[in-house]
């Protein structure tokens, strides 16, 4: 069998001219060499796989090469290329500074940086991962960097520029590499899946240029991972499969899931992701994926932040349309708040499962995916019009007779009408729409038919029962002392109980207007039993407010004004007070 290498190793650059996403940082090296301006020392910095030390040979290279083309590509051609290819170059030596970061190697370091190239004319030292030298290394380093022969060159590479001491930073020409982006990447990747003899649709590449995360070297390992599990013909389904990632069909699903309100359906599709072993987290982040995708496509103009093949742009926008752009910011609201409390949260799927009820709850269509019980198909399916009028049989008074026929014929339009919201109620399903929609009609029915019948309370015992209402807020003593000393105005007002009660200033009353106003009309109007009972708070006027005493002489004056007694212990005490 013939050697086997690895894309990434048999594909590596060679020139500038196939150096990945990088253009911006060839085309200043090369504008360099050209007008021979080179700096003794270079730091190549960024992510891992962008080409930092790829970058780094190539440099290296076309310095030394004797016959550099018109734009500075080596040629490959002569002795030092050549030498440098077969790996016995004297002219570019690399050291790794994970395994060699000591003071002790700094200093063979140093010795070789006196020797002169045999071939070329530069000595280049490229030293990997930089960051790993200790700070005796660093410092030993110093002066040799600063201050080099001037046939030596030094490319320092690393991924993690903030390790570096500022010292070092400063002598360098510091070059930053990006993460080179999907569609460099699927460009590259199905270049070279035509000369391994490879059949791979776009839809694969993007999965693997994304799950690279913007490291080329990533893509080409993924890349070979994938064709020693597929063979030459690779499809989307088995890429899925291989590399365990979460097709973009379960957020397709789920988001017309949540268009029709059927949280039903998102929730069993949760569970079967769980149950093929994906983490929860990253679910709920491919969602929000998915949707800031289909409120991009939904917005004309912004293709270009849209990283998908073409094959599902148009799934993607015909989705889109089918979202309002309220829709789309609420629910990326709600996972948003999702990923963020998720792992302080106890119970983490069911943290997750809020989360898309509400979304669904977002769509508003009231259709349920949940099959229904033994006596759902009594209420929703059956044509027989016996089981409808049975709420009107059991009257509020407990009869068992039925009443004679002559009273029950005034009243039979009421009572069909009322039979459909009966029906209707148990109909509808276990949507989430239908279901809060029902509970707002149950509370609202009896408000209304108390407001029809009940007197009004004489204002008297309202304002009588007032301190029971203050007592209820014994945990909130200022509320309750707020409540307490409130000065009480009662009027009647297009048939209902208006009682005013005052506070101090404005800011307590837009307090208790805004969170506490309806929790106290709720409770006043259970004290009074009565539901035509409002609440409005007002200010009183700083005329009328009592004047508050706060040093401990202007309370103990207010005490001698009130009891004489207390006047009189504090002249047998001898206390002065003035």
């Amino acid at each position: 069998m013939a050697q086997y290498i690895v894309s990434a190793r048999k594909y590596r650059p060679d020139s500038f001219e196939s150096l990945i996403g990088q253009d911006n940082i060839a085309r200043t090296l090369k504008n360099s060499i050209i007008r021979g301006q080179l700096a003794h020392a270079y730091l190549f910095c960024g992510p891992r796989g962008v080409g930092k030390t790829s970058a780094a040979r190539i440099f290296a290279k076309t310095i030394n090469c004797s016959n550099p083309s018109a734009d500075m590509e080596p040629c490959g051609e002569c002795e030092s290329c050549v030498s440098f290819k077969e790996g016995r170059s004297y002219c570019i030596h690399e050291l790794d500074a994970a395994s060699n970061n000591g003071v002790e190697d700094i200093k063979l370091l140093m010795e070789q940086v006196q020797i002169p190239p045999q071939v070329g004319k530069y000595s280049v030292f490229i030293i990997d991962e930089v960051h790993m030298l200790t700070q005796a290394a660093f410092n030993a380093f110093l002066k040799t960097l600063e201050e080099p022969p001037s046939h030596a060159i030094f490319i320092l590479a690393t991924t993690e520029k903030h390790k570096i001491i500022p010292t070092i930073l400063s002598r360098c020409q510091t070059y930053d590499f990006n993460r080179i982006s999907v569609p460099d990447i699927v460009r590259n990747l199905r270049d070279i899946a035509g000369k391994e003899g490879v059949d791979v649709d776009d839809e694969s590449l993007h999965v693997i240029a994304h799950k690279a995360d913007g490291a080329m070297r990533d893509a080409l390992t993924i890349f070979d991972q994938t064709v020693a599990f597929c063979g030459t013909d690779i499809h989307y389904e088995d890429v899925m499969r291989n590399l365990n990632v979460l097709d973009y069909e379960y957020s397709f699903r789920l988001v017309d899931a949540f268009l029709t309100g059927d949280y039903g359906t998102a929730l069993l599709i949760f569970d079967e992701i769980l149950s093929k072993g994906f983490n929860a987290l990253h679910f709920i982040s491919a969602l929000g994926s998915h949707l800031r995708d289909l409120l991009v496509s939904r917005t004309g103009g912004l293709d270009s932040l849209l990283d998908l093949p073409a094959s599902l742009r148009e799934r993607y926008r015909g989705q889109a349309e089918r979202c309002s752009v309220k829709f789309l910011y609420d629910a990326l609201s709600i996972v948003n708040q999702c990923e963020a409390g998720y792992r302080a949260a106890t119970n983490q799927r069911l943290h997750i499962e809020f989360a898309l009820i509400r979304m669904a709850f977002l769509g508003g269509v009231p259709v349920s995916s949940v099959a229904p019980g033994p006596a759902a198909p009594v209420a929703s399916g059956s044509e027989k019009p016996a089981p409808a009028p049975k709420p009107a049989e059991s009257p509020a008074s407990g009869s068992e007779k039925p009443a004679p026929a002559p009273a029950i014929a005034p009243t039979a339009a009421p009572v069909a009408a009322s039979v459909p919201q009966t029906s209707r109620k148990t109909a509808k399903g276990l949507s989430l729409s239908a279901l809060m929609s029902d509970e707002d009609e149950d509370k609202s029915a009896p408000k209304e038919e108390t407001a029809e019948q009940a007197p009004l309370p004489d204002p008297e015992t309202v304002k009588a029962r007032w301190p029971e209402l203050a007592a209820m807020y014994g945990s909130q003593p200022r509320l309750a002392n707020a409540l307490a000393t409130s000065k009480l105005d009662t009027r009647e007002e297009d048939g209902r109980l208006i009682l005013s009660f005052s506070v101090v200033n404005e800011a307590q009353k837009n307090w208790i207007a805004e969170k506490k106003l309806r929790e106290l009309e709720e409770r006043i109007q259970k004290l009074c039993s009565c539901s035509r009972i409002r609440l409005e708070p007002d200010v009183l006027p700083e005329e009328q407010q009592e004047e508050k005493k706060y040093m401990p002489v202007e309370k103990a004056r207010d005490l001698m004004e009130k009891n004489s007694e207390v006047g009189e212990l504090i002249k047998d005490l001898a206390l002065d007070i003035k």
